[in-house]
């Protein structure tokens, strides 16, 4: 049940997209049914599943045993419930245009549509959107193996608090092989790019500029106190002109299309310039067939209260001449609150800071941690499958119902067969 998978080398050695981390696992499992993943999990004493390959860090690695559900493809829409059930292999990219096919959509994607839904879940991934829930927040049921082979399905509806513990599960409560979302009718979405956002105009507008359209991006290289682009996708609305002002806040329409970053060819780019779409070709940043963003590269993300955004950003902007140099791009993003126990917007509506940096560790490994200095008052969480070096009990800190998540997952997880070195240091060491 082994085979060469992309990003897996002659020698067997396989790397995560962005060629920063090579997994240590010994073997890759590459099951084609569900019955199959029982089996691989039975047969192991240490496992980690690992999706599309779009982590930073180690949180889908192994020393022994990692375990692919690519095969896992299935997609099957329920219209009497208004959700569809996916196979833990199925990206976004590959979703999207089917459920459009059929009158539906998702309320929110990632600036990615590369990613597996089951890989994205587990870590919080979240796209975009002050009133939008991240990813994880559509999600109506799971169907996971546990440790001992297993095979169980919880529900929102069936499980209720209980479940908002497994939505973000981390890997650590066990293999997930289907994924049930709830559904939206489908919809349109028009995207503009506006230059030259003062920071200034932040201070006493910041809800008004994320309230500004169904999902917005602000984006910096921290140099001269402003956003460079600041990226707005509105829904369109029957009846309502799709009206751009020449004047955002004092930020100009473009009148080309843009790439995130300063110089790159914008044809990876979604649609732009208030073209109408459908939704899943411009809620993402980056279109299915091309390399997402800056291709190697690292990312770092932290979440902080949206309340207090304003000054998280002062707080970072005081490091630019630090980060400047090795920063692609940073993207600044709203998410909502939502109920998911290990959530990075766990009850607290949150603004997202994201740095794309260039694939520079030694020296991004430095500045990390005066990020998150400087970040300390705002109590910063961050993203769980990006690079940071805050300490596990600053981290832990920040969720209320860990230990509740712990039980969980020695529930499910007697032992610990999920664990791994990332999640023993983040969730177990003091």
């Amino acid at each position: 049940m082994a085979h060469q998978l992309a990003g897996q080398d002659a020698a067997g050695r396989r790397e995560n997209w962005a060629g920063n981390l090579t997994y240590g696992a010994n073997r890759l499992f590459t099951p084609a049914s569900v019955d199959e993943v029982r089996q691989v999990v039975k047969s192991c004493t240490r496992l980690r599943a690992l999706g599309t390959r779009h982590s930073f860090n180690a949180i889908a690695d192994s020393t022994e045993n990692q375990i692919s559900l690519h095969n896992l493809d299935q997609i099957s829409i329920d219209e009497k419930a208004k959700t569809v059930t996916v196979g833990a292999g199925v990206t976004y990219g590959k979703l999207a245009p089917i459920i459009d096919a059929r009158g539906y959509a998702l309320h929110n994607l990632a600036s990615l549509p590369h990613i597996s839904v089951a890989g994205a879940i587990a870590t919080a991934t979240h796209g975009s959107g002050a009133h939008n829930g991240n990813l994880a927040t559509a999600v109506a049921a799971l169907e996971f193996v546990t440790a001992d082979g297993e095979l169980h399905t919880f529900s929102h509806e069936k499980d209720g608090d209980r479940f908002e513990g497994m939505a973000v599960g981390l890997g650590a409560l066990g293999v997930v092989t289907r994924v049930t979302l709830n559904l939206l009718p489908s919809y349109q979405v028009a995207q503009s790019v506006y230059e030259h956002l003062s920071f200034d105009r932040l201070k006493d507008n910041l809800d008004a500029i994320y309230d500004s359209g169904y999902s917005v991006s602000l984006f910096t290289d921290w140099q001269h106190h402003e956003a460079t682009q600041v990226w707005i996708k509105r829904r369109i609305v029957p009846g309502v002109k799709n009206d751009w002002q020449p004047e955002f806040h004092g930020a100009k329409l473009a009148t080309v299309k843009l790439h995130p970053i300063g110089g790159h060819d914008a044809e990876p780019c979604t649609e732009q310039l208030g073209i109408p779409g459908p939704w899943y070709e411009r809620l993402p940043h980056f279109r299915m067939n091309f390399t997402p963003s800056s291709g190697r590269e690292l990312q770092t993300e932290y979440f902080v209260p949206r309340e207090r955004g304003y000054e998280a950003i002062l707080a970072v902007e005081k490091l630019r001449d630090q980060i400047t140099p090795h920063v692609f791009i940073t993207e600044l993003r709203t998410i909502a609150a939502d109920e998911l126990w290990m959530s990075t917007a766990y009850r607290r509506d949150s603004l997202a800071i994201h740095f794309t940096w260039k694939p520079e560790w030694p020296e991004v490994s430095k500045i990390l941690p005066q990020i998150e200095k400087q970040l300390e008052p705002f109590n910063p969480r961050p993203h769980w499958a990006k690079l940071f070096t805050l300490p596990p009990a600053r981290l832990q800190a920040q969720y209320g119902r860990l230990a509740e998540f712990q039980a969980l997952a020695k529930q499910f997880d007697p032992q610990a067969k999920f664990r791994n070195e990332f999640l023993d240091r983040n969730l177990y060491r003091s």
